[in-house]
């Protein structure tokens, strides 16, 4: 799984966070999302494609 996020698309709306906090957080100035793991492990999937679901923005792409 390869994981991309669009930071000029992103709304700060955090839900990326609490879906999958291991592979996103947040910048402190401006709550864009940060990318932490662009290649997480398989363990991680369904939490990261929960992310991508729950962005408001659709600022995540998921390549398998």
């Amino acid at each position: 799984m390869k994981v991309t996020v669009d930071q000029d698309r992103c709304v700060a709306s955090g839900q990326c966070v609490v879906a999958a906090a291991e592979v996103f957080d947040q910048r402190d100035e401006d709550g864009v999302v940060v990318l932490l793991d662009p290649d997480p492990p398989a363990e991680q999937a369904a939490d990261v494609r929960h992310a991508a679901t729950v962005c408001p923005a659709l600022a995540i792409q998921i390549e398998d």
